[in-house]
C-alpha cells in the first residue's frame, strides 16, 4: 500500500468551472495541500475556466457582434462552446444562429474584438495561490489550452506575465491535431515535461 501511495503522479487540471461555482481552484488547492498522499511529479493546467475567467469576455463579445445580424446572445449556447477550439466554437455559433457566413469568416471578424477585451481578464479565485504553492514545492507545471498560441501570448501580457516563467512547457490548440476533449494536448505537455503518460491522473 505504501508503495502505491508513494508512486509519483502527474495531475491534469482542466474544466473546473463547475467544480464549485465562483471558487473552483481554492477548493482544489486546499485538496492538494491537505489531502493528496501521492508525491506529485508535475501538474498540467488548462487556461480558460481553470486559471482565468473568460466567460464574461466571451459573452460580451458575442452580445455585441450578434447585433450586426439582429440576433441576441442570451448565454444559453455558452455550454456548447466552452472547452472548444476557436474554430469549433465558431462553427457552433454559425449553426445555432443561422449566420450567413462561414466559421472561418466569423472567427476572422471576432478575433480582433477579443483582443480588445483581454485587458479585462482576471484570474479565478485560488489561481495565484495554487501556482505559488506548486512552484514553491518544485513541482513542474505545463499549460495546455485549446486557444491558439498567439491568443495565449496576448493574454500573457495582461495576466500570465507573472505565471509564464512557472511553466516548463506551454501547448497551444494550434500545435496539436485535435483539441480537447481529445487528450492529445495533455499527452504532448507530458512529453515536453519528460513524463510517462501512465503517471497522469485527471482531476
Amino acid at each position: 500500500m505504501d508503495e502505491i501511495l508513494s508512486k509519483p503522479t502527474c495531475i491534469v487540471i482542466a474544466e473546473f468551472s463547475n467544480f464549485e461555482p465562483g471558487n473552483p481552484l481554492l477548493v482544489l488547492t486546499n485538496w492538494m495541500m491537505n489531502s493528496i498522499r501521492k508525491p506529485v511529479s508535475c501538474v498540467i493546467l488548462d487556461l480558460d475556466g481553470t486559471l482565468v475567467n473568460t466567460d464574461g469576455i466571451v459573452s460580451e463579445v458575442l452580445k455585441v457582434y450578434l447585433v450586426k445580424y439582429e440576433k441576441k446572445w442570451d448565454g444559453r449556447e455558452a455550454q456548447k462552446i466552452i472547452g472548444k477550439t476557436p474554430i469549433e466554437a465558431a462553427a457552433a455559433i454559425v449553426e445555432d444562429y443561422g449566420l450567413p457566413l462561414s466559421k472561418e469568416d466569423l472567427l476572422s471578424e471576432i478575433s480582433p474584438m477579443f483582443s480588445d477585451q483581454w485587458c479585462k481578464l482576471k484570474a479565478l479565485p485560488g489561481a495565484y495561490r495554487l501556482i505559488k504553492h506548486l512552484r514553491g514545492h518544485g513541482v513542474q507545471m505545463a499549460l495546455a489550452s485549446n486557444s491558439p498560441r498567439d491568443s495565449i501570448e496576448k493574454r500573457s501580457v495582461i495576466i500570465l506575465v507573472t505565471w509564464k516563467e512557472s511553466f516548463a512547457a506551454i501547448v497551444a490548440g494550434d500545435e496539436v491535431k485535435a483539441g480537447k476533449p481529445s487528450p492529445e494536448m495533455f499527452l504532448e505537455a507530458a512529453k515536453r515535461l519528460s513524463v510517462d503518460p501512465s503517471e497522469m491522473s485527471r482531476h
